[in-house]
This record gives structure tokens, sequence and C-alpha cells, in this order.
């Protein structure tokens, strides 16, 4: 048993965990989750606020991932989701680990353009994989109609399917397919949190809206800005977030409206470069 100590924060809906995930994981209730998403530190070389994601050997890496994998599964309800991301580099390696305690139902392709510098001596990375998992495939929830999609074949072209009996128009709505659109989390974005891998509230809210119901409870073991749990309570679900750095929980604390001050400081977005009027406002409430 791991001695490091933890910090609960929150409520009774929308839990916050300080602290290391191996050790948090652990103090939850085995089959108490009804939907996990996981988006670890990928192992290469991202700066989280001085904290550099990079193991010595990628062998250590997968180590610390098997641990914090098993305990997701176990806590796990036997009709519960699991969604997880990694590095393209390091997915197989999960998608190995995975299929012999899961039922692997989807390889997902989250696709997004990228304005910035890219590779010019090789193809550079344009999208990250998740893989969709379930504990019983017999058994799992999947909410297709809260996240259908157009069908441009039948919205756009209106061609018909002579193969049913009277002929009908293709449907202008349908499931989305394993390839993913949404945009990046930019700079100048309302969602906007300084960190650098944000996923966008877009990509949780599909994941969430299928594969959860109203009241259930959705946890995040590496939860950063904590847009799962904030996607959660904006559609009705509970949560649990663990984050190990403490100025990630504050965006957490305020993000959720949880708390308006932390250790006697005052919980407030920190204002981008292009919003003066916002800088001011909090130059002129740090007085009083």
């Amino acid at each position: 048993m791991n001695e490091q100590k933890t910090q609960q924060l929150g409520n009774n809906n929308h839990q916050i965990i300080l602290g290391d995930a191996l050790v948090a994981l652990e103090s939850i209730r085995n089959e108490s989750i009804d939907l996990i998403f996981a988006d670890p530190p990928y192992n290469i070389g991202k700066n989280f606020n001085g904290h550099k994601d990079k193991w010595d050997t990628d062998e250590a890496y997968l180590d610390w991932c098997y641990k914090w994998l098993n305990l997701c599964i176990q806590k796990l309800k036997p009709n519960g989701s699991f969604y997880v991301m990694t590095s393209t580099q390091f997915m197989p390696f999960f998608d190995i680990f995975l299929r012999d305690k899961l039922t692997i139902l989807s390889r997902l392709v989250w696709h997004y353009d990228s304005s910035g510098v890219q590779a010019k001596k090789y193809y550079g990375s344009m999208y990250e994989p998740i893989l969709f998992c379930v504990k019983d495939q017999n058994n799992y929830t999947f909410n297709a109609g809260n996240i259908l999609v157009e069908a441009k074949t039948g919205a756009k072209r209106k061609l018909v399917d002579y193969r049913k009996n009277p002929p009908q128009i293709y449907n202008s709505q349908k499931v989305p397919g394993n390839v993913w659109e949404f945009s990046r989390v930019r700079y100048r974005m309302d969602e906007y949190e300084n960190h650098p891998t944000q996923k966008p509230i877009a990509l949780l809210e599909r994941i969430v809206k299928a594969s959860s119901n109203g009241d259930d409870l959705v946890l995040d073991p590496f939860s950063g800005t904590f847009t799962t749990s904030f996607v959660a309570k904006q559609l009705g679900r509970r949560s649990i977030g663990i984050e190990l750095q403490e100025d990630y929980v504050k965006i957490g604390l305020r993000r959720l409206e949880i708390q308006n001050e932390y250790n006697g400081e005052k919980l407030v977005r920190e204002p981008r470069s292009f919003e003066p009027q916002i800088i001011e406002q909090q130059k002129i409430l740090a007085l009083f």
C-alpha cells in the first residue's frame, strides 16, 4: 500500500482528490464507477507547470500505466465503460494489455487540424487515439440517440436506397464513426485554461452522453483542467476527479463552482494577454 496522502475536496456530487492517481484510485470503492475517462501523461516530455512527463525508460512508463489501468478496471461497474487515451506510440501496448481484460468495442481517432509548426522530414501527428472498452459486451450503456451526427449522404445528397421496399431516402442522421474531428482547445477559446494538453468540451460531451446516464458516477484519474467533471456536472452526472498538481486542482474547484477561495487565495480564471480589462479588475479585487 502506498503511504502517500491525498486530500479530499468538493461535495457529495462532485469530488476532487488532490494526490497521486495510484493512491487515490485505491481509496475508491471497487465496482462503483459507471464511466471512466483516462487521459494520462503521454511520456513525451510535455511540461506540466514545471513537471516533465518523461519517465527514465519506456518500460518504466508502461509499468506505471499497467498499475493504474488495473485499478481503473477494478473500480468500474460490471456494466461500466472505459475510455482511455495515450500517445500513438504507446497505444499498441495499451491495446494488447487491455484486450485480455476488457472488450475493446472501438478504436477511436480524435483528429484535429494544426496551424502550428509541423514536421518537415516525416509525417506530423494530427490525431490522438482513444480506446472504448467495456466489461460486459452484452450489458453496457450506449445512448446512440444522444450523439447522432449528420449523415451527409441522406441530408445533403438526398440519395435513395432502392434496396428497400418501398425505396427510401437515406437517413439524415447517424451514429458517429470511429474518426472524430474536434478542434483542439486554442488560446482564444472561451473554454481555454492554462494547461498544455487540455481536451475540448465537445469531445467529452460525446463520451459522457453516449456512455452514461443521469446521476451516473464518472471518474477521471488525470483530471488536468477538470473538463470531464465539468461536462459531467453540465449533463447531470456525478463525478470524481483526481489530480496531482495543486494549481490544476484550483482550476477544478473554480470550474465546478465548488469553492471561491483556496487556502486564502481567490479562485479566478487567469486572464489572457488580450483581456486587459480582466487584468485590471483582478488588480482592484486584490486590494480588498
